[in-house]
């Protein structure tokens, strides 16, 4: 087995050409029994292919063949000591991580800015957050990582503390300091858990930020269809030292991943872990390229500007990812949700992620040069048909709700208590008992548990005006949202 081959993307190949009477689900039995519409879109090959764990394949869950295989050559790809595939994406991985790590009561500390599948990882385990306040962009009003002094300060206050979990790089590319977090956490005889969802390609190039397993992190979660070319909602989990049980994980991974999982995800992990193992320094050297292209061009155009490692020196700031763009609109006098439109309509640009004040776009290895001349020439026509105008940045959206140090009730408790849902305008000082989720980028606004404060109330009805959708609640137009009776 050497790192160019590909055994469970092979063993499906192989198994696609078999003609068998298929009395195993699903029950489209490869692709005899499909909507000829959808057999028009995706043609005949994929369905041959969706099968269920057939002798010639093998068990996610009890892996003793191509999946093991698989596994091991992207472990040591990834370089990692041991590597699970996700067919739930990302979310499994870190609720997983949080199962394998805290029990109902136990204290876990986190940044107040991570995805919803943290809180719904508090929810399955009973675990009670301690939350660090990242740093925010005073102008663009994005939360950043948090600061090692964050760490050390929550871990001398909370020394019964089971796990740390991090959220590095950001949605918009931003780097903690994960070495010398992970020194405080192992200091504390603890395992350093990180969400690096949107971090798979950082150990392809030596320009990229240093990665989490190589900064000395237990557990981290890579969502590989995010940034290499996996399908959608396939992603990875990493192991590595001896703080947490692979057996624990696997048990967690078990309650979190479907029983059914597609073969046609998990043979994409196989086959984008073959693809950077063979020639991931050319691709991410030619995406660094054009990442670099596209920022000097970005930045000459007048009353734009990009987000940039600081110059001084800045908590929960170290590095930044340079193949994540994100772009300051303020001067257009516009929203970035109203450029995200313009450059939709008239130039087929989308972004990843548009905000009030900026758009954020993922430059991968399946960008082209003429995606980036289409980016550039769309901001170039913007602006030329713009009157600019600088847009301060607004008070409930500059500073998030992020004050919050620790809930009032554990979010578990809140998630099963009896409910009521209420009025906006009557919600402040009630407990949430559900997500409020601005999507994307997935970071709650509330969760089960938090107290309501009037900043937040006025940061969601600023986000519903810009037209953001909302999910994780009940109400999603934001009339009600439902709080803890």
């Amino acid at each position: 087995m050497t790192p160019d081959s590909a055994p469970l993307l092979n063993a499906l190949q192989r198994l696609k050409s078999r003609c068998d009477a298929p009395f195993y689900v699903p029950g489209h039995k490869r692709g005899q029994g499909i909507h000829p519409d959808l057999k028009a879109l995706l043609g005949d090959a994929v369905f041959r292919a969706d099968v269920p764990e057939l002798p010639q394949l093998d068990n996610l869950f009890a892996p003793e063949g191509v999946i093991r295989e698989a596994q091991a050559l992207a472990a040591e790809t990834f370089g990692a000591e041991r590597t699970w595939f996700l067919a739930n994406g990302s979310t499994a991985g870190v609720e997983a991580m949080v199962l394998a790590t805290c029990r109902p009561g136990d204290k876990l500390i986190l940044p107040r800015n991570v995805h919803q599948s943290a809180i719904a990882a508090l929810i399955l385990s009973g675990a009670m957050p301690i939350f660090l306040i990242p740093n925010v962009d005073p102008q663009l009003g994005i939360a950043h990582g948090v600061a090692v002094e964050q760490v050390a300060a929550a871990l001398q206050a909370h020394p019964d503390a089971k796990a740390v979990l991090l959220v590095s790089p950001t949605y918009y590319g931003v780097c903690s300091d994960v070495e010398a977090i992970a020194h405080l956490a192992h200091q504390h005889n603890i395992p350093l858990l990180v969400d690096e969802a949107h971090g798979a390609h950082l150990a392809f190039h030596p320009h990229l930020p240093t990665g989490a397993l190589v900064s000395g992190a237990d557990l981290v979660v890579q969502s590989t269809h995010k940034v290499l070319s996996s399908l959608t909602q396939s992603a990875m989990l990493h192991g590595q030292g001896s703080r947490i049980s692979p057996e624990r994980v696997q048990a967690a991974l078990t309650l979190v991943q479907s029983t059914s999982p597609s073969f046609l995800l998990l043979a994409s992990l196989d086959a984008a872990r073959q693809q950077m193992a063979e020639s991931g320094f050319t691709l991410m050297a030619q995406t660094l390229k054009r990442a670099e292209q596209a920022r000097d061009r970005l930045t000459k155009i007048p009353h734009l500007a990009l987000l940039d490692r600081p110059t001084d020196p800045c908590p929960g700031f170290v590095d930044l990812d340079p193949t994540r763009l994100t772009v300051d609109v303020r001067h257009l006098g516009c929203s970035g949700f109203e450029v995200d439109e313009q450059l939709a309509e008239a130039w087929q640009v989308v972004c990843e992620l548009p905000g009030l004040h900026s758009l954020t776009f993922v430059l991968t290895l399946g960008n082209t040069d003429a995606d980036i001349d289409r980016l550039v020439q769309g901001f170039e026509a913007i602006v030329s048909q713009t009157a600019p105008n600088y847009t301060p940045p607004l008070p409930e959206y500059a500073t998030p709700s992020y004050a919050l140090q620790t809930c009032e009730i554990p979010p578990r408790t809140a998630f099963f208590a009896g409910t009521e849902d209420v009025p906006i305008a009557v919600a402040v000082g009630r407990i949430a008992a559900e997500l409020v989720c601005p999507y994307p980028p997935g970071i709650p606004a509330l969760f089960p548990g938090e107290r309501i404060e009037g900043e937040a109330i006025a940061r969601l009805q600023t986000l519903r005006q810009a037209g953001v959708t909302f999910t994780g609640c009940s109400d999603p137009s934001l009339g009600t949202i439902r709080v803890v009776r």
